[in-house]
């Protein structure tokens, strides 16, 4: 064991990515239902890596997690800041219910065991994975009327209690958000996470990448004149159901694709490219010649943009108003697919008031998707590069936030680094919602972020903490580890069936983050995000988180004064 030690000594950085590998092929495996999960498995794996003794610096331990909580607020501030409201009630009631039930469990197994001030307040923080209640323990317990020897020895039993528990305080709040909650709820987060998104985009078909929908809604197709002879392109377009608009966008005569405009007056033998609105176009087909394959009509090359809607013309107008408005020559060829305000999926009626730099996604020709696009506003281009600055000032500003500490009497709160960053991600997240056209983060970076941050982190925590658990359990006996599985459980269990029960949730994946928010379970919540394959789990994880990180740091003078 002492050359693997000598290799690790030399360099720390391969058991973080030694963890990170071994343990995301052991989540991989199945037992029955279970699945331990990339998270869990980097942690498992870290600790029985820090056996051979590793010594890693805490600071990639913090970088790792605000990358991981930023890249998350980032991700979810639009949707985020939209959920606030009374309907945040139900979190801050589950955030409540989760503290109380955590202070009962743990005084109760204090008294029944007689543990001391400092083991208790330990236990707490390991099985709540609560740090900060070691800092506002310990300064409570330097407050006692004790020798320098007890106090020493009580402040030390807290940091004993912590590394003791912490290891199942992180997998604990795993099974049971990820693996107990969907089993009783009786769906998958998935499913739950599916259908609350659905709910977001207000009916419209929601795809994964590589997915295309097997009747789209809008289509080019090729027929003759026929019938149709005589009668000039803008009789035949204006046929067609103004809900349901159809473009003549080329014609082919004798072989050779000739200009349109809509005078001109069509002969049975034209081949004619219709395209629009699929209802549309079926409905004019009756009016047509026979269908032809596509191979024999005019070819055309159509493009899908999205545009930034700043032109005061548009700001403030309902869409039945635009539509009156705005001139037939402005609007033909160009068909709106999608309208978004930040990341949620605007309905497109009559009634739907248009907004300053909502997104508009246009579809056309080049030239008629160029000529709508200087009318509504600048162009939205995807870059695949992130902006640097912005994020970088977005870390900052949370970071600075994490060191801001209130008192409330002798009791200091902090959000910390993690509730800071998470905050800052949030904020900054909105403001580029709003601001598009700044702030760029692409889809895939977001998520190396959140998987290398998050199991990066848990790694880090388990090469750091894991050789002194295992000691001190084999040290100390088993009972500390037990009470502590004990303060994990409980009440998570409570909080699970009342939230269920009692405060009615109803959606697994939206009940998963609020409940993995409650204790900071960040390893858990990482895992839920990668279960429900997007972001709807955020918004209650995140309110709850932030009332967490208050109300489970209160604990350490509460534990010490009850003990």
């Amino acid at each position: 064991m002492n050359w693997l030690h000598e290799i690790f000594r030399l360099s720390p950085e391969l058991a973080l990515f030694l963890s990170l590998a071994v343990g995301t092929w052991i989540g991989q495996f199945k037992l029955g239902a279970f699945q331990l999960g990339g998270v869990a498995g980097a942690l498992l794996v870290s600790v029985l890596i820090s056996q051979v003794g590793v010594t890693i610096d805490s600071g990639i331990k913090n970088v790792l997690f605000a990358l991981f909580i930023y890249a998350v607020g980032f991700e979810s501030g639009p949707k985020f800041f939209s959920s606030l409201g009374r309907r945040t009630l139900r979190e801050i009631a589950l955030a409540l219910i989760l503290v109380v039930s955590s202070l009962v469990t743990i005084v109760a197994m204090a008294k029944f065991f007689a543990l001391d001030k400092g083991i208790a307040a330990g236990i707490a923080a390991g099985a709540l994975t609560q740090s900060a209640i070691i800092g506002t323990a310990s300064a409570a317990i330097s407050k006692l009327s004790l020798d320098p020897a007890q106090l020493q020895q009580m402040q030390g039993n807290v940091a004993v209690g912590y590394a003791v528990t912490y290891i199942f305080g992180s997998l604990g709040a795993i099974i049971i958000c990820v693996n107990i909650l969907p089993k009783i709820m009786g769906r998958t987060i998935r499913d739950d996470a599916v259908k609350a998104e659905l709910e977001l985009l207000h009916g419209a078909s929601l795809l994964a990448p590589g997915q295309e929908p097997a009747l789209p809604e809008l289509v080019g197709r090729v027929f003759l004149a026929g019938p149709a002879a005589g009668k000039t392109v803008a009789a035949v377009e204006s046929a067609a159901d103004p809900l349901y608009p159809v473009t003549l966008e080329r014609i082919k005569r004798r072989g050779e694709v000739i200009a349109v405009t809509p005078e001109m007056r069509l002969n049975d033998t034209d081949v004619l490219l219709l395209v629009g609105r699929r209802k549309g176009v079926i409905a004019l087909a009756s009016l047509l010649g026979k269908e032809l394959e596509a191979e024999e009509g005019p070819e055309m090359v159509m493009q899908t943009s999205e545009a930034l809607l700043t032109n005061p013309v548009f700001i403030g107008k309902r869409i039945d108003e635009l539509r009156q408005q705005i001139s037939v020559d402005v609007r033909h060829g160009v068909f709106v697919t999608a309208l978004k305000r930040g990341e949620v999926l605007l309905p497109f009626k009559d009634d739907t008031v248009i907004q300053q730099n909502d997104i508009v996604t246009l579809y056309g020709s080049e030239q008629d998707v160029q000529r709508a696009v200087a009318l509504a506003g600048p162009l939205l281009i995807k870059s695949p590069k992130s902006d640097l600055m912005f994020h970088g000032l977005g870390l900052s500003f949370g970071l600075i936030l994490g060191l801001l500490v209130v008192r409330i009497g002798a009791v200091p709160l902090t959000l910390g680094s993690g509730g800071g960053a998470l905050l800052a991600g949030l904020i900054f997240g909105w403001y580029q919602a709003r601001k598009p056209l700044s702030g760029n983060m692409p889809t895939p970076a977001s998520g190396l972020l959140r998987d290398l941050g998050l199991a990066g982190f848990v790694a880090v925590v388990g090469l750091q903490s894991g050789l002194q658990a295992v000691q001190t359990v084999m040290s100390n006996g088993i009972s500390i580890f037990l009470i502590g599985v004990v303060v994990t459980v409980v009440p998570l269990m409570i909080t699970l069936l009342i939230g269920r029960y009692v405060l009615r949730y109803d959606n697994v994946a939206i009940f998963a983050g609020a409940l993995s928010g409650t204790r900071s379970a960040n390893p858990a919540f990482g895992e839920i995000l990668d279960k429900a394959g997007n972001s709807v789990p955020t918004a209650p994880f995140a309110v709850t988180y932030g009332l967490a990180n208050v109300f489970l740091t209160l604990l350490g003078p509460l534990i010490v004064a009850l003990v």
